[in-house]
């Protein structure tokens, strides 16, 4: 919802809904149930826009206003070291000059800037370049000014020299401290990706994975193994839980006195408590933990572990200390998957394929493999329209994949990594970090196996909202309803995979600064674009919207294309006319006059430049005066249909039209 107004509005609705609902039912004196939600979901949707609304206003860090070159004085907030990327992250609480106030900063070392005394609490100066948190380059791409806004980071950059430590800090809390040396530890223990793979499914740090691999890993449909979520957080509860209840049961004295299973339950709940500490308490984290606490809950109690009530609790304390993390794939990805793991165990047919019978350990292990390839082709299937609205691509071979890489992760790298750990005080760990390596090797080498096979991978522009909104209802009716009338979920579902398969990429790709445009439809396996760049996030941004993952090709190579020192023309056949373009690439002066004669015969001009009034083409002049207020766009020509950034912000702080004062 774009303004205050429409906020206001939706919790006025909401209360009115809520009392209507109090008096309408109460005069009939039937439907208790019915009426108690009349009552009680109208009055959570006002709560929850409220809660997102103060949360936004109390968390949310305006950005700075423009680009920043200076020098900056501040204390270390947090470190994050990238050894795939050479480099460090730091996070400052720093007062930029003439801001007035003190802020957040993320900035970025190289490995030569780095040093072993940049740590949390340390005072540091130096020279740097920081930029406002970019919003998206294109609609329907990454937003991460909102992420910035909701995370308290008003610029991010990098230094530019050396690094100067004006005072040494003592590194953190004792947590932070610990999980640096962990990751530090493991990483000495194993080179390259298995070590970065090891030291991630330790204390989450992801900062050691090269980029190839974790692509790798996204395209087979293995990079829930990267993200410490209910996987890692079970496969820890459940080790301590079956830990303690052995270890107990030795003694006769406690297994006749205490109920031991309570007991193995308070340990694996600490286990798993400190493990989510321990990564950071990212939102899947978090989610998994208060749903195995409460498993372990309903296990002591006697009630039944595994239901949509534990789902619906742990959501509503997330988004309750989280309400952002609402838009985001992590939390839709995370329940998403729960919902479709709940709502197949308690399916007849499941529970009638995975009960117990009279039968030998072969065929009782083929109907456990069949489970299992069945729950992560459901989970798959679940997860794919998440990925391809946010990420505009999606593995097709994951539920294959997992099948292999979620035992191999939890039953052997796992248990291996916890005993190397548990060996190295005594210094005898070598031998089993061996087999570490050779596990993390094998699961990385099915992520590349997979990924590399044909159809491995689906490509497709952004879908938009409407659809995404059909996959999400028909998903939630599928996973909440149960019996025949669940199976009415699969029409809004089946709808936007029609939505999909007419789903056709935008003629026209163009950044909000007028410096980057992409044309699809000319070449089957290359983005047309008007600039090479070196810069890898412009050229993924602009292969992701169009739909592609081939390469990208300069506009002056091609032939159809007449491209000067200062401009390119491109003439496009699109909707049963021809579009001319007029594209500018240079800086330098160039006759009024003659630009306007030539924005006379053009029907769209792109510019990074503030393009004369005189100019005054047919159509559309996307010039820097009008992109500064708009943002990127995107232009479908056959329907005449220009969509911008601007669109899908509203009047949110974190979106700033450089034009507008906001």
């Amino acid at each position: 919802m774009p303004t205050p107004w429409d906020w206001s509005a939706v919790i006025l609705a909401c209360l009115a809904g809520s009392l209507a609902g109090a008096i309408f039912f109460r005069a009939r004196g039937d439907h208790p149930f019915l009426r108690q939600a009349a009552i009680v979901l109208p009055l959570a949707v006002a709560v929850g826009c409220g809660s997102i609304w103060a949360r936004s206003q109390i968390v949310g860090t305006e950005p700075i206003e423009r680009p920043w070159i200076g020098a900056i004085e501040g204390r270390v907030v947090s470190r994050e070291v990238q050894p795939a990327r050479d480099r460090a992250r730091l996070v400052l609480a720093a007062d930029l000059p003439g801001t007035g106030r003190s802020t957040r900063v993320r900035v970025n070392l190289s490995d030569e800037q780095d040093g072993p005394g940049l740590v949390a609490g340390a005072q540091v100066g130096f020279k740097a370049r920081l930029m406002p948190p970019a919003a998206p380059m294109f609609p329907g791409g990454y937003d991460f000014a909102r992420t910035a806004w909701f995370s308290g980071l008003a610029a991010t950059g990098s230094a530019l020299g050396p690094v100067e430590l004006i005072d040494p800090g003592p590194g953190g809390g004792w947590l932070a401290q610990t999980k640096a040396g962990l990751s530090a530890h493991i990483r000495e223990r194993l080179d390259g990706a298995p070590g970065g793979i090891a030291a991630a499914l330790a204390t989450g740090d992801r900062g050691a994975i090269g980029e190839q691999d974790a692509q790798a890993m996204r395209d087979a449909g293995l990079a829930h193994l990267l993200s410490i979520s209910g996987l890692h957080v079970s496969a820890v509860i459940g080790a301590g839980y079956l830990l303690a209840i052995r270890l107990l049961a030795l003694s006769p004295w406690l297994a006749l006195r205490v109920r031991l299973p309570v007991v193995a339950a308070g340990v694996g709940a600490l286990a798993g408590i400190g493990y989510t500490l321990l990564t950071g308490a990212q939102v899947p984290t978090v989610r998994s933990c208060i749903g195995a606490l409460l498993v372990l809950f309903a296990l002591a109690l006697g009630r039944q572990a595994l239901s949509l009530r534990t789902l619906a609790v742990a959501a509503f304390l997330v988004l309750l200390l989280w309400p952002e993390s609402i838009v985001g794939p992590s939390f839709q990805m995370s329940f998403a998957a729960v919902l479709a793991l709940v709502a197949l165990s308690n399916a007849e047919p499941l529970r009638a394929l995975l009960a117990p019978r009279e039968e030998g350990w072969i065929l009782r292990g083929a109907r456990y493999f069949v489970a299992m390839l069945l729950t992560g082709v459901v989970i798959e299937l679940a997860l794919m329209p998440i990925g391809l609205y946010h990420f505009h691509r999606a593995g097709a071979y994951g539920a294959l994949a997992n099948v292999i890489a979620i035992p191999l992760t939890t039953m052997v790298i796992m248990p291996l990594e916890a005993l190397a750990l548990l060996l190295d005080t005594a210094g005898l760990g070598r031998p089993v970090w061996w087999l570490v390596d050779a596990a993390i090797s094998a699961v990385l080498g099915l992520a590349h196996w997979i990924s590399d096979q044909p159809g491995a991978v689906r490509t497709l522009p952004a879908m938009g909202g409407g659809a995404f909104a059909l996959f999400v209802a028909g998903g939630l009716w599928l996973g909440l309803w149960s019996g025949k009338v669940r199976f009415w979920g699969l029409v809004p579902a089946a709808l936007g995979t029609v939505s999909l398969l007419l789903l056709k990429p935008p003629d026209l790709l163009i950044s909000g600064d007028g410096r980057h445009v992409g044309i699809t439809g000319e070449l089957e396996d290359e983005l047309l674009v008007l600039r090479e760049t070196r810069s890898e996030y412009v050229s993924d941004n602009l292969l992701e919207l169009a739909g592609m993952e081939g390469a990208t090709r300069p506009l002056e190579t091609w032939p159809r294309a007449r491209c000067s020192r200062e401009f390119c023309s491109v003439v496009l056949e699109r909707g049963g006319r021809r579009w001319t373009l007029l594209l500018s690439r240079g800086y330098d002066h160039v006759p009024e006059r003659a630009l306007a004669a030539a924005c006379d015969r053009t029907d769209i001009v792109v510019s990074e430049r503030w393009l004369p009034w005189s100019c005054r083409p047919r159509w559309l002049k996307a010039d820097r005066r009008l992109l500064s207020h708009t943002g990127g766009m995107t232009i479908d020509l056959a329907r005449g249909e220009v969509r911008t950034v601007a669109q899908e912000q509203g009047r949110h702080g974190w979106w700033r039209a450089r034009g507008s004062g906001r």
